[in-house]
């Protein structure tokens, strides 16, 4: 009866600690990602004009990593990559999507890092998007290893405010994509 009931509970007890850690860990990111925002804002003025002197997509996607990076001394940085994401520091193919079958790839301009606790973390124009396993582990899917902010000049970093229908489950969060779950886990 022991082994029957601890078959039973064990999964269960491993699935919702896995989900914590992921949650704790996505909180911890977004602070970590607002703190550098802020600090960056106080070194160099608002958003805005941190790139009113750049031309090029490159010129500015370096400007704004480089400031941010400046306060959260990343333990690697890729840096800018044209058309994708350096594999090395943010695997951007083949995302898949939790509860969805397709897959998608970061086919746009990047500025890429990765974090002192392995998170690869990937800039684009207007969202940044962590990896918490890192660029060589996990599955790879949008809103189970891999989430998306916004980056905005009025609202500076922040969570997509939708997340209505995402639950807690088995595979930590059963639906939605990694903006609607970035919310879910921030808030």
């Amino acid at each position: 009866i022991i082994g029957i009931v601890s078959a039973l509970t064990l999964p269960n007890l491993n699935s919702s600690t896995g989900e914590k850690e992921k949650i704790a860990k996505v909180k911890k990111i977004y602070r970590d990602l607002n703190d550098a925002y802020g600090r960056a804002i106080a070194v160099y003025g608002p958003y805005g004009e941190w790139t009113l002197n750049d031309s090029t997509d490159e010129a500015k996607l370096k400007r704004i990593g480089e400031r941010l990076t400046e306060f959260m001394k990343p333990s690697k940085v890729c840096g800018y990559k044209a058309g994708g994401s350096n594999s090395s520091c943010f695997d951007g193919t083949n995302m898949g999507s939790v509860g969805g079958s397709g897959q998608s790839s970061v086919s746009f301009n990047t500025y890429s890092f990765v974090l002192a606790d392995g998170t690869g973390v990937a800039m684009s124009s207007g969202t940044i998007y962590i990896d918490i396993d890192g660029a060589a582990k996990g599955s790879h899917k949008k809103g189970l290893d891999i989430f998306s902010f916004s980056l905005r000049e009025r609202d500076g970093i922040t969570a997509s405010t939708s997340f209505a229908g995402i639950t807690t489950g088995s595979s930590f969060l059963t639906t939605g994509n990694g903006a609607e779950t970035a919310s879910w886990a921030a808030n």
